[in-house]
């Protein structure tokens, strides 16, 4: 049984986990999105479909970019969640 400390550690670790897989994808998104904003803004062009594109492009190839990296942080976690309701 684990305790209401190693719990805490581990949602304590999940959170960095998340920050850490998610944070890439979502700074580089946000900055695509600003920069199509202001090309946008200059440009007198309101389209949507303008921004997602670009955003999509963005976020694939940072995911074939970082993909096996982000995959195997997510196994070596679950492995040692394993290993503390294991042991």
């Amino acid at each position: 049984m684990l305790t209401t400390e190693e719990i805490t550690d581990i949602m304590y670790d999940l959170f960095l986990l998340a920050i850490q897989l998610g944070g890439p994808v979502l700074i580089l998104s946000m900055i695509v999105g600003v920069l199509i904003s202001i090309l946008q803004a200059a440009t007198q062009i309101h389209e949507q479909t303008i921004t997602f594109v670009p955003k999509l492009v963005v976020i694939g190839i940072v995911l074939v970019l970082t993909g096996s990296t982000m995959l195997q942080t997510i196994q070596d976690f679950t492995a040692r969640i394993f290993v503390l309701m294991a042991g």
